[in-house]
C-alpha cells in the first residue's frame, strides 16, 4: 500500500485539505477533501467498453448523503437506513454534473460514474463546495480523458460585502448566494439565488468568484501534476473503420448536394420534426438501395445528418444574424398570459411563450401543512413549495409515468429559488403555499415559463408577493474556430438549446435578479459573455413582465372563496400549555366545537387558526384569547355554573364553580352569593345557569380564583359586612388579632376555601 499524499491550502480563512491514496483504492480516481470539519469522498470510474445502442454520453453523478455525517439517526420508527436521494442531494449531484460535463467534449459512449459521499459535516461549511472540488480532483488524477481540473467557490453578498464560502449563518443574511465554477480564465457553471439583485452586483460577484477560482486552480493543477496518471487514449481507428467513415461522408455529401438544410426548420416544432424525419427516411432509402453501404454505415450516416442539420442552424445565426424561426437575435417568441383559468383552485395562471405552455396552480393551507425537513443538513419546516411536472405528452412522446425525475426536481427547485424571496413573511401571511407547474407543451425554456406561470397564479390567489417575477433562457452560438465570433440569443427554443453552446437561465423582477443558472457545452465562457448575457436578459425579462401585467398587475385584494381563512394572534408563551390542554384536550375541543380546520401554535406563542368559516374562526379566536388572558382582580364576568361544591365531611353545599371562559373557572363561596344568610347553594343558583360574578382574589401559587356575586349587589341598609368591620388590635386567647365580633358560622369567612 502506497503512502497517502496530503495537500493543504489556506482558503477563505479555513484549511482546505486533499488526501489521495488512503481510501477507495480500486476506483480509477479517488480523493477526500476536508474543509473545516466537513469531509467528502469522491470517486470516478469508467467502464471498459462502450455501451451498445447509446447515442449520448452516459455520465452519472451521484451525491450520497449519510446521516452519520451529521450525527443523526433517521426519524422513522421502521426505517433507519438512508433511502432514495433527498431533493437536496439530487440538486447537489446536478450541480456537480453541470460543472464537470462540459469538459468531456468528444467522449466515447463508455459508462462513467462519479460518486461523492459525504462523510462528515460541521454545520458551518456546505459540503457542495468541497464535493465539487473533490469530483474535479478525482477525475483529474484518473486515467479518464477529461479536460479539467476546474475549481468552484460560493460567494455571498452579505451586508454589502462579498464573502468567500460564507457560513450557513452568513448565507441567511445574504442578498445573493452564488456558486460559480470555472477554469483559470473562463466560467463553466453558475447557480445563484438572490433578493432582487441588480445586474451589476450580480456580475461583480461572478467576477470576484472567478478570481478565487483562479487562485484555487494553481493548487489543483499542482495536485494533478504530482499525483495524476496519464490519460487513456482511444485506440486508433482501424483501416476498415476509416474507410467506412470516408464512405459515409461521401454519401452524405452527395445526398445533401443542392439541399438547403436550414429549410427543415419552421416555427412549428412538430412540423420541423416531421421535416427532419422525412429527410432521414429519404437518406436511409437511398443508402438501402446502395450495395456499397452496410447497415452500420447507414446508421452512421443518419447520425451524421443530425449533426449537419444542427450545424446548419448554427451557421444561419453566425452568417445572417437570423434564427431558424426567422427571429432577430434578441426577439422573443409570441407571449400570452391568463389567470383564473380553473374554477375551484385557490389561484391559477397560464403562461405561453411560443410552443411552450405551462399551467401553474396555487394551493393555500394552514401552517400545519408545512413540509417537515429532516435531512443531513436541514431540520425544521418549509412553508413555500414549488413542484414541476413534465409529462411525456408535452413533447409528443409516450413514456411511463414514474414520479419526478432529477430534471423535474431541478427545474422545480430553480423556480422555487426565483420565487421564494418574493413570498411574504409568515407573520404577515401565515399560509403554507404550494405551487404546482404543469408543463402542457414544451419547445424549450419550460422551467422559466413555470416561473412566469407561478407568479401569475400567486397574484391570482391573492398572495401579497413583493412583485411579479419572470424568467428567460439565454443562448449562445460561438464559432469554434474563433471564440470572439459569437451571438447571444434571447429566449432560446429547443433546437437552439440542443444545437447551441449555452443555456443561461435568468429570473427576476423589474428590480433585479432572484435566480440564475448557467449550463454550457463549451469548455467555458468569458466574463464578457456573462456580463452581456445578464444585461440582455434584463431587457427580455421586462418584455415578459409587461405581457404578464396585462393579465394581472398586482396581487388580488382578497383570497378565493374556496381558500381557507386564517386568523392569527399572539399569546404569552406560558399560556401555550393551557390552550393545548392535557393530551391536546382543550385545543381539540376548540377545533371540534368551532368547526375550524386547524389551530397551530408556534413555540413563541404565535397562534394561527385556519377555517373555511369566518364565524367559526372568530369563535375559536375568542376562545383561545379567553384561555390565554389572565383573570384580573376586580374583573366582572358572566359565568356559567358548572358544579355545586359540597363539603367532604358534612356533605353541606359550600359553594359553586363558575366557568369564566374556556379553561378558566373560579369558586363562589356560599357566603359570597347573597348578603343574607343562605341555607343551600342550590337554593340560589343551578348548574348551567349564567350568573354575574366579580373576581375578589387570585391565588397564582395555588391556581385558585375566588369569586363573589354579592359584590355586584346593593347591600341592605345598615349592613356591616365582614370586610367592613373595624380591626381589633387586641389579641384573643389564641394570640392572634381578630375582628371585634361574635363567633359566626364557619361558612361566612370570606373568600377562603
Amino acid at each position: 500500500m502506497t503512502k497517502p499524499r496530503v495537500f493543504e491550502k489556506e482558503f477563505a480563512d479555513r484549511k482546505l485539505t486533499v488526501e489521495i491514496g488512503k481510501l477507495a483504492g480500486q476506483a480509477h480516481g479517488s480523493c477526500t477533501v476536508r474543509y473545516g470539519d466537513t469531509v467528502v469522498l469522491a470517486t470516478a470510474v469508467i467502464a471498459p467498453k462502450e455501451r451498445d445502442g447509446v447515442d449520448y454520453f452516459p455520465l452519472t453523478v451521484d451525491y450520497e448523503e449519510r446521516l452519520y455525517a451529521a450525527g443523526k439517526i433517521k426519524g422513522s420508527r421502521f426505517i433507519k437506513r438512508e433511502g432514495r436521494a433527498t431533493d437536496e442531494a439530487v440538486l447537489t449531484a446536478r450541480l456537480i454534473d453541470r460543472c464537470v460535463r462540459p469538459l468531456f467534449k468528444g467522449m466515447t459512449y463508455k459508462d462513467l460514474q462519479v460518486i461523492v459521499t459525504v462523510l462528515s459535516v460541521d454545520g458551518e461549511n456546505d459540503p457542495d463546495v468541497p464535493a465539487m472540488i473533490a469530483a474535479s480532483i478525482a477525475l483529474g488524477i484518473s486515467p479518464i480523458p477529461w479536460g479539467g481540473p476546474i475549481a468552484g467557490v460560493r460567494i455571498g453578498l452579505v451586508e454589502g460585502a462579498l464573502r468567500v464560502n460564507p457560513s450557513y449563518a452568513e448565507r441567511e443574511k445574504a442578498i445573493l448566494d452564488l456558486f460559480v465554477a470555472g477554469t483559470t480564465d473562463e466560467v463553466v457553471m453558475i447557480e445563484a439565488g438572490g433578493i432582487q439583485v441588480a445586474e451589476k452586483d450580480f456580475y461583480a460577484a461572478v467576477e470576484f468568484g472567478q478570481k478565487q477560482n483562479a487562485d484555487l486552480m494553481s493548487f489543483l493543477n499542482d495536485i494533478v501534476r504530482e499525483v495524476g496518471v496519464p490519460k487513456r487514449t482511444e485506440a486508433e481507428r482501424t483501416d476498415e473503420e476509416k474507410t467506412m467513415d470516408e464512405l459515409v461522408q461521401r454519401k452524405l455529401k452527395e445526398f445533401l448536394s443542392g439541399k438547403k438544410l436550414s429549410a427543415v426548420y419552421t416555427k412549428d416544432k412538430i412540423r420541423t420534426k416531421e421535416n427532419v424525419a422525412a429527410m432521414k427516411d429519404e437518406l436511409d432509402a437511398i443508402l438501402k438501395a446502395d450495395n456499397e453501404v452496410s447497415k452500420d454505415a447507414r446508421a452512421k450516416a443518419t447520425a451524421a445528418l443530425d449533426t449537419a442539420i444542427e450545424e446548419a442552424a448554427r451557421d444561419l445565426v453566425l452568417k445572417t444574424n437570423r434564427r431558424v424561426d426567422g427571429r432577430e437575435l434578441d426577439e422573443l417568441r409570441e407571449l400570452s398570459a391568463e389567470v383564473s383559468v380553473l374554477p375551484r383552485t385557490h389561484g391559477s395562471g397560464l403562461f405561453q411563450r411560443g410552443e411552450t405552455q405551462v399551467l401553474s396552480i396555487v394551493t393555500l393551507g394552514s401552517p400545519g401543512d408545512e413540509q417537515t425537513l429532516d435531512t443531513m443538513e436541514e431540520s425544521g419546516t418549509k412553508r413555500f413549495m414549488h413542484h414541476y411536472n413534465f409529462p411525456p405528452f408535452s413533447v409528443g412522446e409516450v413514456k411511463p409515468m414514474r414520479g419526478p425525475s432529477r430534471r423535474d426536481i431541478g427545474h422545480g427547485a430553480l423556480a422555487e429559488k426565483a420565487l421564494v424571496p418574493l413570498i411574504p413573511a409568515k407573520e404577515n401571511f401565515p399560509y403554507t403555499i404550494r405551487v404546482v407547474s404543469e408543463v402542457l407543451s414544451s419547445n424549450g425554456s419550460s422551467s422559466q415559463a413555470s416561473i412566469c406561470g407561478s407568479s401569475l397564479a400567486l397574484m391570482d390567489a391573492g398572495v401579497p408577493v413583493a412583485g411579479p417575477c419572470a424568467g428567460i433562457a439565454m443562448g449562445l452560438i460561438m464559432d469554434p474556430s474563433d471564440k470572439k465570433n459569437y451571438r447571444i440569443l434571447s429566449d432560446i427554443q429547443g433546437v437552439e438549446d440542443h444545437a447551441g453552446d449555452m443555456d443561461f437561465k435568468v429570473a427576476g423582477t423589474e428590480k433585479g435578479i432572484t435566480a440564475a443558472q448557467l449550463d454550457i457545452k463549451l469548455g467555458g465562457i468569458s466574463l464578457e459573455i456573462v456580463e452581456k448575457t445578464v444585461t440582455q436578459a434584463r431587457e427580455a425579462r421586462l418584455k415578459v413582465l409587461a405581457t404578464m401585467a396585462k393579465a394581472i398587475a398586482e396581487p388580488r385584494a382578497s383570497l378565493s372563496e374556496y381558500a381557507p381563512r386564517i386568523i392569527s394572534l399572539n399569546i404569552p408563551v406560558d399560556k401555550i400549555r393551557e390552550v393545548i390542554g392535557s393530551g391536546g384536550k382543550i385545543i381539540n375541543e376548540i377545533i371540534e366545537s368551532c368547526g375550524v380546520e386547524a389551530i397551530d401554535i408556534d413555540d413563541d406563542g404565535f397562534v394561527v387558526i385556519t377555517s373555511h368559516s369566518a364565524e367559526g374562526a372568530e369563535k375559536a379566536k375568542a376562545w383561545v384569547e379567553s384561555i390565554a388572558k389572565d383573570v384580573e382582580l376586580g374583573a366582572v364576568y358572566d359565568g356559567v355554573v358548572t358544579q355545586i361544591v359540597t363539603d367532604r365531611n358534612s356533605g353541606e353545599e359550600i359553594g359553586a364553580i363558575v366557568e369564566l371562559g374556556k379553561g378558566k373557572d373560579g369558586m363562589v363561596h356560599i357566603s359570597q352569593l347573597r348578603y343574607e344568610r343562605i341555607g343551600k347553594v342550590s337554593d340560589v343558583v343551578k348548574v348551567g345557569e349564567t350568573i354575574k360574578v366579580k373576581v375578589i382574589d387570585v391565588d397564582t401559587v395555588r391556581g385558585r380564583i375566588s369569586l363573589s356575586a354579592k359584590a355586584l349587589l346593593t347591600p341592605p341598609a345598615n349592613y356591616q359586612g365582614y370586610e367592613d368591620r373595624p380591626r381589633n388590635t387586641s389579641h384573643g386567647a389564641n394570640g392572634r388579632p381578630g375582628f371585634n365580633r361574635p363567633p359566626r358560622d364557619r361558612r361566612d369567612r370570606g373568600t377562603r376555601f
